[in-house]
């Protein structure tokens, strides 16, 4: 059976139009001496004329392009057949090879029993010749004769790898034949098994050419008498849109359109699809400096610039693409000419655009000054810091506008003052530069710039100086005229000076320099006088914040102890510690009750600043003037809590006390009992004196001002002697990356161990828990626990007799004589008279009297079950009483009256290193002589 193994397509002349001057549709029309139109004339073209010419040499052109195209059909059949003989035999011994069951077959005992059938449907549905299985050996398993199966058909065969697939032509059993061969492994893909071998004959494939070979020759005739037949048309058509013109006439039209083409003052370029240059006119050549033979040579072979070159012969579309070629600077414009039914090439015109490039040039400047005016703007005054700005002004304008830039300030603003006299010397603060140590005066120095300097002359007109040259300038000399002399040979040549003004103050003057760079222009200058403009702003911003910072710190410091007061009921270490952001509202205080007590104090005000500094001052105020009467813990914080309330609700918007906590504690050495109360604040630790670690459970109560009618309590509990009491705020033990439970085992752990002072126990914690840069204040107070000496104190019940008052005077004056202070002995009984007779007369039980030797003081204390207390007052002339506790206010250096739950307390104070309480004799005397013991 004959087979078609391939399709034949029928090949078509390919025409090219000419240029059209008018319509091809409209008959063209020629004017008749008479004024009438003829009508067009069909007549055979001549032989001289240009349509005649045209026409034998299309003619003779289509019969050489019908044989040769019938040629080349007949190849393309045999060659197209053979191919898909190739595709159609490698397809169909794929398949058998990879179909299932064929590896199996070939892995039994006996191969050609289950392979020989199905080879045979293979060849048959498929029409090819033969289809052979055979083993490694090249033994066959199947073939379309029977009788050569089993023999063997090949060695390896010379240029082919047998473990690959291949297809090849060669003489087989059945005559010349296009084969395929494939390989079959087994299942792990490492040995063949055998092979499959499907041919098809030559015989066959070129029987599909003969039956074809008919059709060709129709087609090509067919092809020549279609192509004769354009070939006159065209003729016939060029005839009349040339209007019968000769040769000469053409030449002289071109001539014409030559002349205009050369005219023009664009380049225009006509590139062949070989990349050859087939035209050049006058003002391509000159534009690209064009050798005389340029034509028809390689543009690459031209000497162009390569990038211009690559786009000329590139072949794809460009629109004002700009290339600088020698001096000039090329606007190129390309279009293909194939899309307009031309051959294969392209069409170039050249726009010298050179006198743009000056402007574009300034354009980008412009364009990359704005940039850095943009980021002058972001990264200048970025910390608030007067220093810091202006080492971010020198770094935005280096290296993009100068190669060195160096900051000068007057004094005054770097204090955060703002200068009021005009003063040439200056503090440099900012020396940067990319590379290279330059001799310029380094940072820190303070320097006094001469009259005539460009720093000088700038600071005095308020307007920036430029000095291009320095080499040729000579008043920036004086300043230093040695390293006047180093500054030129480092290669620094050009400086702009500029003033740093804000709010029509100078504050300094910052230098622009350069080395590498051209030197300085005008326009340069109203750049550098606009991005110190945008410097100096930030520069007063930070001014100002650097005064409004030293105005709070030093507040807070004089609202916070500089000293501890003396007293005996503690040993006492401190810390304070601001935050990153400036001053805040953290405070401590210590403070020496009556009866050798201490009352310790921690408070803690949200946020930073002046708000919070004059807050914390108002609340340790506060604080003072309440223990000032002797209040229990959570009394004073109750007090306190409305204090806040008040303020809160009497303040203006956004000057209320926003949040505040404090941690009042009360210890007495005498009975070692401390009595605590907090609001809102974190709880004290205890160090015993083992080293062993307690959080003490303190009633906790809501921040200060929102107390509201809820109570505040507190806690009592015994200190061990030696033991330490830690006070702090939150912001030692809460930061960014801990919690308050992190936190407070941090602070046990660093609390223990004994045997320390209260200075090493603040070390260990601040190396322990202080941030490397704190976000809120810390305030740490550490307190080590003592206790008064029994035999510095002594007691005396009081019975309800006033006889009984020259009793305990007796007791009192034997007992100052133990102590070695006889001279005492007067004024104490005299006070001592005086309280313990009012406490009998206007006092309920129990009644009692205690006096405490506390270093350098004595201190009596007279207690009843009364809550009535005394006061001061002025007595009449006629008055029988009220002079008592005058004479007590005179003979001591203090009194007051306390408050205790079963009663109250009135105690003195008298100095044991001063006698100026000690009123003169007959003072003395005069006040004495109006009592008898009788009326005590």
């Amino acid at each position: 059976m004959t087979r078609c193994f391939g399709r034949f397509p029928a090949s078509r002349p390919r025409t090219r139009s000419g240029l059209r001057r008018r319509s091809e549709d409209a008959p063209q029309r020629h004017e008749e001496p008479s004024g009438r139109r003829s009508k067009p004339r069909f007549s055979s073209p001549k032989v001289l004329s240009v349509a005649g010419q045209v026409f034998l040499l299309q003619l003779v052109i289509m019969v050489l392009f019908a044989a040769a195209a019938g040629v080349a059909l007949v190849v393309q059949a045999r060659n197209s057949t053979m191919q898909e003989a190739r595709h159609l035999t490698f397809g169909v011994a794929e398949g058998f090879a990879h179909a299932p069951g064929t590896l199996a077959a070939m892995k039994s005992k006996n191969p050609s029993a289950l392979l020989q059938p199905r080879a045979e449907e293979a060849r048959k549905r498929a029409g090819v010749d033969y289809v052979v299985a055979f083993d490694p050996q090249g033994f066959r398993w199947t073939h379309p004769d029977p009788k050569l199966i089993g023999k063997q058909i090949f060695a390896l065969r010379e240029g082919q790898t047998v473990d690959r697939p291949f297809t090849q032509t060669f003489e087989g059993s059945l005559g010349l034949s296009v084969d395929s061969t494939i390989p079959v492994y087994d299942t792990g893909g490492k040995t063949i098994v055998g092979f499959v071998s499907v041919g098809i004959t030559v015989a066959s494939v070129n029987d599909v050419v003969r039956e074809e070979f008919p059709k060709l020759l129709g087609f090509a005739g067919g092809a020549l008498a279609v192509a004769a037949g354009g070939t006159a048309l065209v003729s016939w058509r060029l005839r009349r849109q040339t209007r019968g013109l000769d040769p000469s006439e053409m030449t002289r039209m071109y001539e014409h359109h030559d002349a205009v083409l050369h005219a023009v003052r664009e380049g225009v370029l006509i590139i062949g699809g070989d990349g050859r240059l087939v035209l050049a006119n006058d003002e391509a050549r000159r534009l690209l400096d064009l050798p005389a033979d340029a034509e028809q040579r390689r543009v690459t072979d031209l000497g162009l610039e390569a990038d211009t070159a690559e786009l000329l012969v590139s072949g794809r579309a460009a629109t004002d693409e700009v290339h600088l070629t020698g001096d000039h600077l090329l606007a190129v414009n390309i279009r293909p000419v194939d899309r307009h039914g031309g051959g294969q090439g392209s069409v170039a015109t050249l726009r010298d655009t050179t006198e743009l490039r000056a402007l574009a040039g300034r354009a980008d400047v412009a364009r990359e000054r704005l940039r850095l005016l943009y980021e002058a703007g972001v990264r200048i005054g970025t910390t608030l810091d007067v220093v810091r700005t202006t080492q971010e002004l020198a770094e935005v304008a280096v290296p993009r506008f100068a190669d060195v830039v160096t900051v000068d300030l007057q004094n005054p603003v770097l204090e955060g003052d703002e200068p009021t006299d005009p003063d040439l010397e200056m503090r440099r603060t900012a020396v940067h530069s990319v590379k290279g140590a330059w001799p310029l005066f380094p940072v820190g120095e303070l320097i006094h710039f001469a009259p005539s300097s460009p720093l000088a002359l700038s600071f005095q007109r308020g307007q920036p100086v430029l000095d291009a040259d320095l080499t040729a300038s000579h008043g920036w000399r004086a300043q230093d005229p040695e390293r006047a002399r180093r500054i030129l040979d480092s290669g620094l040549h050009s400086l702009i000076t500029v003033p740093l003004q804000a709010r029509g103050v100078v504050l300094g003057m910052v230098n622009f320099w350069r080395a590498e760079q051209n030197a300085f222009e005008e326009e340069d200058r109203a750049f550098a006088e606009e991005l110190a403009a945008r410097a100096a702003v930030a520069i007063d911003n930070a001014r100002r914040y650097t005064r409004e910072h030293a105005l709070a710190v030093t507040l807070q410091r004089s609202l916070l102890p500089r000293t501890v007061p003396e007293q005996s009921a503690v040993e006492v270490a401190h810390h304070y510690l601001p935050a990153r952001a400036g001053v805040g509202g953290d405070w401590f205080d210590v403070i020496p009750l009556p009866g050798a007590r201490v009352a310790l104090v921690v408070g803690d005000v949200v946020g930073h600043g002046l708000h919070a500094a004059a807050t914390m001052g108002r609340l340790r105020t506060a604080v003072r003037t309440f223990s000032s009467l002797d209040l229990s813990p959570a009394e004073l914080i109750r007090h306190l809590d409305e204090l806040v309330t008040r303020v809160d609700s009497e303040g203006a918007d956004g000057e209320g006390i926003t949040g505040a906590t404090c941690l009042y504690a009360v210890y007495d050495p005498v009975a070692g009992l401390c009595s605590l109360a907090r609001s809102g604040h974190p709880g004290p630790a205890l160090v015993h004196p083992d080293g062993r670690v307690e959080q003490l459970p303190v009633p906790v109560s809501p921040p200060l001002g929102l107390g509201g009618a809820l109570p505040f309590e507190s806690a009592e509990f015994t200190l061990p002697e030696g033991s330490q009491l830690v006070l702090y705020t939150d912001g030692l033990i809460v930061d960014r990356d801990r919690d308050i439970d992190t936190g407070l085992d941090m602070l046990h752990d660093a609390l223990q161990g004994p045997g320390r002072t209260p200075e090493e126990t603040c070390q260990a914690v601040l190396e322990a828990l202080l941030p490397a840069r704190p976000s809120d204040d810390i305030a740490l107070l550490v307190a080590q626990s003592r206790l008064l000496d029994p035999s510095q104190v002594a007691d005396w019940d009081v019975p309800g007799d006033p006889a009984a008052v020259a009793g305990i005077r007796a007791h009192v004056a034997r007992r100052l004589e133990e102590w070695g202070l006889e001279e005492l002995a007067f004024s104490t009984e005299l006070v001592i008279s005086e309280l313990v007779t009012n406490a009998i007369r206007y006092g309920t039980e129990p009644r009692q009297l205690r006096i405490l030797r506390d270093g350098p003081s004595l201190i009596c204390e007279v207690a009843d079950g009364s809550s009535t207390s005394p006061h001061l007052r002025r007595a009449a002339d006629t008055d029988e009483g009220g002079r008592g506790l005058f004479l007590v206010a005179q003979f001591t250096q203090r009194w007051g009256t306390r408050y205790v739950p079963r009663g109250k307390v009135i105690w003195t104070e008298q100095s044991l290193n001063s006698s100026a309480t000690e009123p003169a004799a007959d003072v003395a005397d005069a006040l004495l002589d109006q009592w008898s013991d009788a009326d005590w």
